[in-house]
């Protein structure tokens, strides 16, 4: 099968990057916002919220900005340490309104890690790809600054085979360049591919016929777990709690960390079979405690930076 060109996949998602323009030029998010509420957006839309964004196209400026500010309120509540109040309307009114389904911030708290996940994937898988020329013709200074000053959206919405030439222009060149806000605290690198991409139609990547949950790393489906000290706990105790609780299959692999002099060992990390399962585990919680005969077992997302 012939390859994908850069210009069939930037026709395909022209809707999606109109938006991200929109959100920059418009709306004035930095570029770190737009990608991220982008991200949040594909992300809805691949867990059984369909049409967010060409819905949102249709939408008045000061529509799209009340719901873009919504999405960053997504990002705070999976970001804060402890849980925020939840309003009464849910905290997401807007975004309930367009999608015509139920949705509050409960969702980014009870499947933090899941979003979390899926939202780094979107960004490397989709975004990364699809508004790679637009990232680097605002990162050029000149560029940047003449496009702000002659509205640049508007070029993009309304003239698009001259700005699609432009920058295809622009980014045949293969130097690697910097997206401000990355490494990200939550989301880790953003990885923008060199060079031009011959890219298959038969990749669920590009077509995102995946969930975009589907690539997660081991790290993201890895917990840690401490124990208190005078209760040992075995690896086959640890297994056993899980497997009984979430199915055989649940548990991929525990590490018991270093012994101590009285044969204890104080943690472990545990990789599941995947992020949903973290999120089941702590039910919203930073840390939850858990029993196996008796002893407390305490659990938490792993963080290697920790």
């Amino acid at each position: 099968m012939l390859p994908l060109t850069t210009d069939e996949l930037h026709l395909f998602h022209k809707t999606d990057r109109a938006l991200f323009c929109r959100l920059m030029f418009k709306q004035n998010l930095s570029i770190t916002q737009a990608l991220l509420v982008m991200g949040v957006w594909f992300w809805l839309e691949y867990t059984n919220y369909p049409n967010i964004i060409s819905t949102m196209m249709q939408l008045s400026d000061s529509l799209v900005k009340s719901l873009s500010n919504e999405a960053l309120t997504c990002l705070d509540t999976l970001a804060a340490f402890e849980n925020p109040p939840i309003p009464k309307d849910g905290g997401l009114p807007l975004t309930k309104i367009l999608v015509q389904k139920d949705i509050s911030l409960k969702l980014f708290i009870m499947k933090r890690y899941t979003a979390i996940a899926g939202i780094k994937s979107v960004l490397n898988n989709i975004c990364a790809r699809v508004f790679k020329d637009i990232l680097q013709n605002i990162l050029s200074t000149t560029y940047y600054n003449y496009n702000y000053n002659n509205n640049y959206y508007y070029k993009y919405n309304y003239n698009y085979t001259n700005v699609a030439s432009t920058s295809r222009a622009r980014s045949s060149n293969s130097r690697p360049f910097v997206v401000p806000g990355f490494p990200h605290s939550l989301f880790g690198d953003f990885v923008v591919p060199h060079g031009v991409e011959d890219l298959d139609l038969l990749d669920a990547k590009i077509w995102s016929n995946k969930g975009p949950c589907d690539d997660v790393t081991e790290e993201d489906k890895t917990m840690f777990l401490t124990f208190s000290r005078g209760f040992p706990v075995s690896e086959e105790e640890v297994r056993e709690l899980f497997i009984t609780d979430y199915g055989n299959g649940s548990v991929v692999e525990i590490v018991m960390g270093n012994y101590e002099a009285n044969n204890q060992s104080m943690f472990a990390t545990m990789v599941l079979n995947g992020v949903a399962m973290v999120d089941e585990i702590l039910q919203g919680l930073r840390l939850a405690k858990l029993r196996a005969n008796g002893k407390d077992i305490w659990v938490r997302k792993y963080d290697r930076r920790n």
